[in-house]
């Protein structure tokens, strides 16, 4: 089929003509989408005054589509995404410490230490993450893309594993995943429902992309905090039940988040390396160190190894992000912690 010529429209202002998708007349320089620029900015001025932080910053990213790159207007929206991203809960949120596990090994005096605690804390975190939480992980099921590739996810690993790993295993995902579309949706982005890959996991595909390092970092390492509430959550669920295999998808689930906190392309550990300064690096690299050598866990020495090109990358932020650091650090501890259990019989009859 021959080409179809592009569509085109004339400047209101100079009369210029110019492509339909055009931002800005190549004439006289004015912007294509002055009056939905206006509304926009309205409608996030007036979600801010209400503290409603994520209706603002949706509003000014969707304004940011509308803005020729390099232009006035669009750094001094970028300004205030980065003003508001500040604002945001998802900016300050922190994970809570988590006890270590028992193993034999170079943690076998560890034995028995605080697991009454343990016990105490694991059961009033499952309580409180299913009381916030619950109403919005139903949510995301009512998505027709989500549902069915889950259910073809599910039935893949119940056929190799046994249905109860099955379900816990896709569950696990299904959290870490809607973990990234919490934080999504507290910035202010658009995102595609979660999409499962049996053998892979599941992914979010952003549909606008993050305007500083700071919300990458927030984003990246939302899955991994919200899968180690759903490895604490069948923890508890062992604890009360002694089924075998809510503790091989606690220790599995745990892993799997772990590996996504590899500081490499686009797993999360990479976005969350991406607002590290230097000396943040550098501080990292030696808590997965530390970690790796009270654990043992193999898998420590590939994030090591990715952490130390990290380090000495000349593309790190002169900005420092405590927050960033603290929530990764305490992730590579806690999920590390959970890898200490007893390795897991997945298979059941």
């Amino acid at each position: 089929m021959p080409n179809q010529p592009a569509e085109t429209t004339h400047c209101a202002q100079c009369g210029t003509e110019m492509s339909s998708a055009a931002l800005s007349c190549p004439g006289c320089g004015r912007l294509v989408h002055t009056e939905r620029l206006k509304g926009l900015a309205s409608e996030a001025q007036q979600a801010e005054q209400k503290g409603d932080f994520a209706t603002a910053l949706a509003a000014w990213r969707r304004a940011l589509e509308l803005l020729p790159p390099g232009t006035r207007q669009q750094q001094i929206i970028v300004a205030q995404i980065d003003e508001l991203g500040r604002k945001t809960p998802a900016a300050n949120l922190s994970p809570p410490p988590v006890p270590q596990a028992n193993k034999p090994g170079r943690v076998g005096g560890l034995a028995g230490i605080g697991a009454l605690a343990l016990l105490v804390w694991k059961a009033k975190f499952v309580v409180v993450f299913l009381l916030t939480k619950a109403k919005f992980l139903l949510l995301g099921l009512t998505k027709a893309s989500t549902f069915l590739s889950m259910f073809l996810s599910l039935g893949v690993y119940w056929t190799a594993y046994g249905w109860k790993f099955a379900l816990g295993l896709v569950a696990s995902i299904y959290v870490h995943e809607m973990g990234h579309v919490a934080a999504l949706r507290r910035f202010g982005f658009r995102a595609t429902p979660p999409m499962f890959i049996p053998g892979f996991g599941a992914i979010v595909r952003l549909q606008q992309h993050p305007v500083n390092p700071v919300e990458n970092s927030r984003i990246g390492l939302a899955g991994p905090l919200w899968g180690l509430g759903a490895a604490l959550a069948a923890l508890a669920v062992h604890q009360f039940t002694q089924w075998p295999s809510w503790q091989a998808i606690a220790r599995v689930g745990a892993w799997i988040n772990l590996f996504n906190l590899l500081p490499f392309w686009q797993l999360d550990g990479g976005r969350g390396f991406s607002s590290l300064s230097r000396p943040e690096r550098w501080l990292a690299v030696a808590a997965i160190g530390t970690v790796w050598f009270f654990t043992a866990e193999g898998l420590l020495l590939l994030l090591l190894i990715a952490a130390c090109l990290q380090a000495l990358s000349p593309a790190a932020p002169s900005k420092s992000d405590r927050i960033g650091l603290v929530q990764y650090v305490t992730l590579i501890a806690a999920l590390s912690a959970i890898c200490l259990l007893d390795d897991p019989v997945v298979a059941e009859p």
